[in-house]
């Protein structure tokens, strides 16, 4: 170790001259569109500070190894603190939002111990945010380092993405998401951009830096429960309604039941108010729709719920409302802080679903698993149950995408990758309709989804950093990312 930090002692005096390569402000960029300002960041392996300093955050703690990097670190950021220690050698007596490994877990004599001495700064939300070197590239950045276009460095440790997700995993860590940038990290006018903004997100396995995103793994053995907001948009669903009322559990510490009625023309309002009035024992809201669109009236309930998880249930029940209990399970073991209904997992019940429409559903998965670095079976299943803490986060990025979204799913969906919530898919049963019809246009509804998975691919892959910057200004920095209540 003696020697490691003597090569960096005596790189520090070089490092101020090289920060400014491409590399390293595309890094600034993207590590901006993961991580919101204002958050509270560790970075360990922390070097000159440039990229902390860059995430704006209301808590900023550099750890370095390197006494010279730590001096010029504080003469450069003097509002962000800096340390000199070691990585399995730090102490501290506070957690952290986010906690930073750039370009350092090919550096380490011991990438696992590292891994499992970083839980002592993360709370049960900390995200850990690791990038390094696609080992494709190994020969080419030797050449760049005998040419002098690339810092030299030690031996270094070559790790695919399977060895760190397996780190990770024996670490204690939950991948959530996983992503690959810059496949040209030379100034390069016109050349550039068009390489690293909209080829790179397409060659992933060509890319210069892999990105990992984890957090720290689940273990509560009593898990507690929670508050439950059912929200059942309904428009013309009429012979559903006392339904959803008696097939719906109660979960938790109580579940209140928000009806929100879109412009039926059968007799769907009489009907929520027939029931709301007859079932006293059920704690029952009505609403009736201001605006227009499922993912309005989703947005108009949210608005009045009380509970702490909050669950879409569709008027048409072709999703069981008895599995909603296992929804819950999922969200109050923690395993999940978002729950993604799939119905392409379980044989379905003739006319549930036409071939078109599945083989769009499987379409659409592909393209959304890609865009959101996680996989998803099944994007268009309408229940998803979620925290109302989180919700708001969402509510407050949404400039970020803007309002876009009719349904009300991709939404939610962009919304929980954007602020790096862990997405989980839960298998359901799916039943054929017993009551009206479906209020799906298979082809106007079909475009409208492959619009918005180009516009999602904009704001989520072909990122312009300099849009993400100016939103986040914008939007004040995000909520906490504390454990829900």
């Amino acid at each position: 170790m003696t020697d490691r930090r003597s090569f960096y002692e005596n790189r520090a005096q070089f490092r101020v001259a090289e920060s400014d390569r491409l590399y390293h402000q595309l890094l600034k960029g993207y590590f901006s569109f993961l991580i919101p300002p204002n958050s509270s960041v560790l970075e360990i392996g922390c070097g000159l500070g440039d990229l902390l300093a860059a995430l704006g955050p209301a808590r900023g703690l550099g750890v370095d190894f390197s006494s010279k990097m730590i001096t010029a670190a504080r003469a450069r950021h003097p509002h962000i603190e800096f340390q000199i220690a070691d990585a399995v050698e730090f102490k501290a007596s506070e957690t952290f939002d986010y906690i930073l490994l750039s370009d350092l877990v090919n550096d380490l004599p011991n990438v696992q111990a590292v891994l499992t001495r970083l839980h002592s700064f993360a709370h049960p939300r900390t995200r850990l945010v690791i990038n390094f070197f696609n080992h494709l590239w190994h020969p080419i950045l030797v050449t760049a380092e005998r040419a002098g276009a690339k810092a030299p460095t030690l031996p270094q440790n070559w790790l695919s993405t399977t060895d760190m997700t397996n780190l990770l995993y024996l670490s204690g860590w939950d991948l959530v998401r996983t992503d690959t940038r810059i496949l040209w990290p030379i100034r390069t006018p016109l050349l550039e951009p068009l390489l690293n903004r909209w080829l790179a997100p397409c060659l992933r396995h060509f890319c210069l830096t892999i990105i990992l995103l984890a957090r720290p793994q689940r273990r509560i053995p009593f898990p507690k429960d929670y508050r439950c907001s059912v929200i059942v948009p309904a428009r013309n669903e009429a012979g559903n309604i006392e339904a959803a009322v008696r097939r719906t559990p109660e979960m938790g510490l109580g579940t209140e039941f928000i009806f929100v009625e879109g412009g039926s023309t059968d007799k769907t309002w009489e009907e929520i108010q027939r029931v709301a009035t007859n079932f006293k024992d059920r704690n029952i809201k009505v609403l009736r729709q201001q605006g227009s669109g499922k993912g309005g009236a989703v947005r108009e309930a949210f608005a009045q719920a009380t509970g702490d998880l909050l669950f879409i249930l569709d008027a048409d029940l072709t999703v069981p409302p008895e599995q909603l209990t296992e929804f819950y399970e999922v969200a109050r073991s923690g395993i999940a802080e978002f729950v993604n209904g799939v119905r392409l997992v379980y044989p379905m019940e003739d006319e549930a679903m036409r071939f078109l429409n599945m083989l769009a559903n499987k379409c659409f998965s592909l393209a959304f698993s890609w865009l959101l670095g996680q996989t998803m079976k099944d994007t268009l299943c309408g229940t998803k149950v979620l925290f109302k803490k989180d919700y708001e986060a969402i509510e407050q990025n949404r400039s970020y995408f803007g309002d876009f979204d009719p349904f009300g799913d991709f939404d939610l969906l962009f919304g929980a990758a954007k602020l790096n919530l862990k997405i989980v898919d839960l298998p359901v049963r799916y039943r054929a309709r017993t009551y009206g019809e479906t209020n799906i246009h298979r082809w106007r509804h079909g475009l409208l989804l492959c619009r918005m998975v180009l516009f999602a691919a904009r704001r989520l892959k072909f990122i312009n950093h300099r849009f993400v910057a100016s939103t986040q200004r914008s939007a004040g920095g995000p909520p906490s990312l504390s454990a829900p209540n």
